[in-house]
């Protein structure tokens, strides 16, 4: 009937009693849009007793959803923000919890914050009860598992290089991307970063194009401190990124700031194709 079908376990619910109402999830709440149901329960599982506190509070977590550190952080939060509208309240289920808090508190903490209490993964029931649970093991022979980036320290950004340094860089490194980066306001006077044009590989290595625009917009949102400085107007700059594929996790290691004037990186490009790596 609703895409959570599949999510749960069957056994004895919670009463929820008369004191809740359904309600429509409101558009503010985009993360919990195209989530199988359109109605919510309020009060929530979170305790928010008024849309308004429902909205502040879980578009702060926007963000984070954003980053796709798991394939079920939306489903999670929403089945506390916006839990759906049944005879009874639907928790997330202790498992799912723990998956989600391992992959994304990195995340969290990359941004200056703990894994908050009001999350705390003891809360939640155990896959024995009634509640969503987690499907990483099938989503993982589903899905191609692919790189993923990770909080790491900023890569400096060179401004004055030689082609020949770039070249042996480009020799040590699995890709080099040409990114055109831009950042606007949001709606919430947020800032929000994105990649303007479609990637350019200089070097490849093992990631295809349809793949890499979406894992280095990831990399943007996960690293925002290093992003934050490399965007530091509203006018779109250029840059090549560098890196390497180390056990899964992309780490992007050298950031050229690539301007009109500059034929150092161009001729380095152009000399890649028939460059020999010592």
């Amino acid at each position: 009937v609703f895409a959570v079908n599949g999510f749960l376990r069957v056994a004895t619910g919670f009463d929820i009693g008369l004191s809740t109402k359904c309600v429509v999830i409101p558009k503010e709440m985009g993360m919990c849009h195209k989530i199988g149901y359109s109605e919510m329960r309020l009060p929530n599982l979170m305790g928010h007793t008024s849309m308004a506190e429902v909205i502040l509070k879980s578009t702060t977590w926007q963000h984070l959803v954003h980053t796709d550190c798991h394939p079920h952080m939306r489903m999670f939060l929403c089945s506390l923000f916006a839990p759906i509208c049944l005879d009874t309240f639907i928790h997330p289920c202790r498992s799912m919890c723990v998956a989600v808090r391992d992959s994304c508190a990195p995340v969290l903490l990359c941004h200056g914050h703990p894994w908050p209490d009001s999350l705390d993964c003891d809360r939640f029931p155990g896959d024995e009860d009634m509640c969503l649970a987690s499907i990483t093991k099938e989503y993982k022979h589903l899905h191609k598992v692919l790189p993923r980036p990770a909080c790491q320290t900023c890569p400096a950004v060179e401004e004055f290089f030689t082609h020949k340094r770039v070249l042996e860089v480009f020799c040590d490194s699995n890709f080099a991307v040409k990114v055109k980066l831009s950042k606007r306001r949001t709606v919430l006077d947020d800032q929000e970063y994105n990649i303007e044009c479609q990637v350019e590989f200089i070097t490849q290595g093992s990631l295809l194009p349809y793949e890499t625009q979406s894992m280095i917009q990831q990399w943007l949102l996960i690293n925002e401190k290093c992003t934050k400085r490399m965007a530091p107007t509203y006018r779109p700059m250029v840059y090549l990124f560098v890196g390497n594929i180390e056990e899964g996790i992309i780490l992007v290691n050298q950031v050229y700031h690539w301007q009109r004037k500059d034929s150092q990186l161009t001729l380095a490009t152009q000399k890649w194709r028939y460059h020999k790596c010592l």
